[in-house]
């Protein structure tokens, strides 16, 4: 007679999220381990919760991330802590002091204005509605990375990455790079 044993439940997740996200670390870079080559290009799919970077030869590597809202819904106004939708570029990059790394991108544009302007026109946001800013790419807090490995959306709009994954892209985006930001 064979004596099947109990896992505690405890064990039998920890056992999963390792696996999940050695799995997920090991899918995330180019197979071909190759070399970015010319213009880099970030594209953002959000129902995928992933950041995507491609050059000149395509796809280079992918990122996971998350988000502020868990609608993931467009940016209507600011503070619904929604990720705006469209093309951007970055703006600035530096170090921040509490997520890690930063790059700016240039929301909104006259593409978001027009938007914001219209939902307006229409009801959807109140008449006292600001557009908001400051939407940038970023790490987590310190020692906080498996937020992105759960999907858990945390942020005021901005798109966050583990800290290992924004120092390698900080490092191979200049300022100038599009980003492209869809649902």
């Amino acid at each position: 007679m064979t004596t099947i044993k109990k896992v505690p439940l405890f064990c039998l997740f920890v056992f999963t999220l390792v696996a999940f996200t050695d799995a997920h670390k090991k899918s995330r870079k180019s197979f071909f381990n190759r070399h970015l080559d010319g213009e880099i290009n970030i594209v953002v799919v959000k129902s995928d919760y992933e950041l995507k970077v491609y050059d000149q030869d395509g796809w280079y590597a992918t990122y996971p991330v998350v988000f502020g809202s868990k609608s993931l819904d467009d940016k209507m106004m600011e503070g619904d802590r929604k990720t705006p939708e469209g093309t951007y570029h970055i703006a600035s990059k530096r170090p921040h002091e509490k997520w890690d790394k930063m790059m700016v991108i240039d929301f909104p544009t006259k593409v978001d204005f027009d938007k914001f302007n219209e939902r307006k026109a229409k009801g959807l946001i109140p008449k006292t509605a600001k557009i908001g800013g400051g939407i940038a790419i970023h790490g987590t807090w310190p020692h906080d990375d498996i937020a992105v490995d759960l999907y858990q959306n945390w942020t005021n709009g901005c798109i966050a990455l583990k800290n290992e994954d924004v120092d390698e892209l900080y490092d191979i985006v200049n300022i100038g790079t599009q980003v492209v930001i869809k649902k």
